[in-house]
């Protein structure tokens, strides 16, 4: 179930009703059966993974808190080992299996290449079908089938386990308010990633109907729906002819330079809209979510624009694998491994692929050569308005870079496209001719369309500096006519403008 879909119109609303009808005793068995129904829609069997996941940590929890010496360890591991080991089955099986294959052919033995691959694709296929999935006769097949949302819940409960071990959180007796920890409906599916600490204790905590922080609530599930249907949607219209199209060679580099903004632009407004619809679905009812982003195309340099982006995941990577590699206690070299370390694995966290191991060693060197920068003191900019400028417009471009690793089909696509932008074709394209810059769409018209998305994407930035602004830089009356017209402008805008497609998933549903 999609949230920008007729049946989450409906299932919210009834949700958040019968959340505040029912006695508060009985509110967790609600929240969790409709989170089941919810996680459900996509494909049901999978269900059965969730459970066997929360079983598993659920009583790793209870054992671990109780265990003393080595025996809380070994617990602890084998509860990472059976989330770990899901999540690699399903997502990295193929991935491995397909290049030991290569490998296995490079060096002449092409027999072993075709037995391991064939025995791969049995015992996954085997597993699909177990669990109703027909009909698939290979890994690559089932890609598109993938339990949603994998990566996110299986960090989720991995932290949960991990703080009880630490001794941050105390282990959950309540199953059923453990098993919505885990599949809360508003983040499960796409984050944020949160913690036991923030949210386990949220679920015993009797809620009351607030009208303010309701309509605090709505105001960013609208915020979070204008981001994705007026902004990202429309853009995929000129993304996807360049990154979508087999021959990338052919479009110009002011093509592949438009379709690569345009890119970072709708992945920060698909995701971040997602993460604003959740927290904000959650605030109705009375639930805290964290922030997971803020303002990350601001950032004036790569190690900011990873304190804003992505925060939920960045900090799990920085507590649960940096830290513990040794942090920033350790020699300069060894820091710089944990931190080449975080980054190829985010890279292949969001994916079983070579482009994706590309965008995270890309970050690797953004931020290796940022921190060795800094360390040297050889590079230190003035703190002005300038310099901050400049920063961010580097760090844009940068970020932007890698996002075509990131976005490409292959690293063959993505060097082609690299390529493209090095050279001069199609940056003197004359303006009454659009065949590049419409992105070889077919329309004749100019680009409506992603003007747009830059209208939209300007009322966005609007709003974010009136919501942020302190009445110190602005008069109180000045605010309260502006935000309210503000607010009027995105609604006719968005009844104008929005892309009203229950097939536009999230991107990161893919994760």
């Amino acid at each position: 179930m999609l949230f920008n879909s007729l049946d989450f119109l409906i299932f919210f609303p009834t949700v958040v009703v019968l959340h505040f009808l029912l006695p508060h005793r009985w509110r967790w068995l609600l929240l969790l059966l409709a989170s089941c129904y919810f996680y459900m829609a996509f494909v049901p069997a999978y269900i059965v993974i969730l459970g066997l996941t929360i079983v598993v940590d659920y009583f790793a929890g209870l054992w671990i808190e109780k265990a003393q010496g080595e025996r809380r360890r070994w617990l602890l591991i084998i509860s990472l080992i059976s989330n770990l080991g899901i999540l690699a089955f399903f997502k990295y099986l193929g991935f491995f299996t397909e290049n030991i294959a290569e490998l296995l052919k490079a060096i002449n033995l092409p027999y072993a290449a075709a037995l391991a691959t064939a025995a791969a694709n049995k015992v996954f296929v085997g597993v699909l079908t177990f669990f109703g999935q027909r009909g698939v006769s290979s890994y690559t097949e089932a890609m598109s089938i993938l339990p949603i949302g994998l990566s996110f819940h299986t960090f989720q409960a991995m932290s949960y386990t991990i703080e009880v071990y630490r001794g941050n959180q105390k282990a959950e007796r309540h199953f059923g308010i453990y098993a919505l920890y885990v599949m809360f409906f508003p983040q499960l599916v796409a984050g944020p990633i949160e913690r036991p600490q923030n949210v386990l204790h949220q679920f015993h905590e009797k809620k009351t109907f607030d009208a303010t922080r309701a309509l605090d609530g709505l105001r960013w599930i609208y915020w979070g729906l204008f981001k994705k249907m007026v902004i990202a949607d429309r853009l995929s219209q000129f993304v996807d002819p360049v990154f979508n199209d087999p021959n990338p060679q052919k479009y110009g580099a002011l093509a592949t330079a438009s379709a690569t903004v345009a890119f970072a632009i709708q992945i920060y407004c698909d995701f971040s809209g997602y993460s604003d619809v959740a927290i904000g679905t959650a605030k109705v009812m009375g639930y805290r979510l964290i922030e997971n982003f803020r303002r990350p195309y601001l950032a004036t340099n790569i190690q900011a624009f990873w304190s804003r982006w992505h925060i939920s995941l960045s900090t799990w990577f920085r507590d649960y694998v940096y830290i513990p590699l040794g942090g920033n206690r350790v020699s300069r070299g060894r820091r710089y491994f944990n931190l080449a370390i975080v980054f190829l694995v985010s890279g292949l966290w969001h994916g079983a692929a070579w482009t994706y191991l590309a965008w995270g060693a890309l970050h690797t060197v953004f931020n290796l050569v940022t921190v060795a920068l800094r360390e040297s003191g050889r590079v230190r900019l003035p703190e002005r308005w300038w310099a901050n400028a400049l920063g961010v417009v580097v760090t844009f471009g940068l970020v932007s870079f890698a996002w075509i690793f990131f976005r490409a089909h292959s690293i063959h696509d993505a060097l082609t496209l690299v390529r493209t932008l090095g050279t001069w074709r199609g940056w003197d394209v004359e303006w009454d001719s659009l065949e590049y810059w419409t992105l070889r769409t077919g329309d004749p018209r100019p680009p409506y369309r992603m003007i747009f998305s830059g209208i939209g994407l300007a009322l966005l930035g609007l709003g974010d500096y009136l919501i942020e602004t302190k009445k110190d830089r602005l008069s109180g009356p000045t605010l309260r006519v502006l935000r309210p017209a503000l607010y009027a402008a995105m609604v006719v805008f968005f009844l104008l403008f929005a892309m009203f497609d229950d097939n536009k998933q999230f991107i990161y549903f893919q994760f």
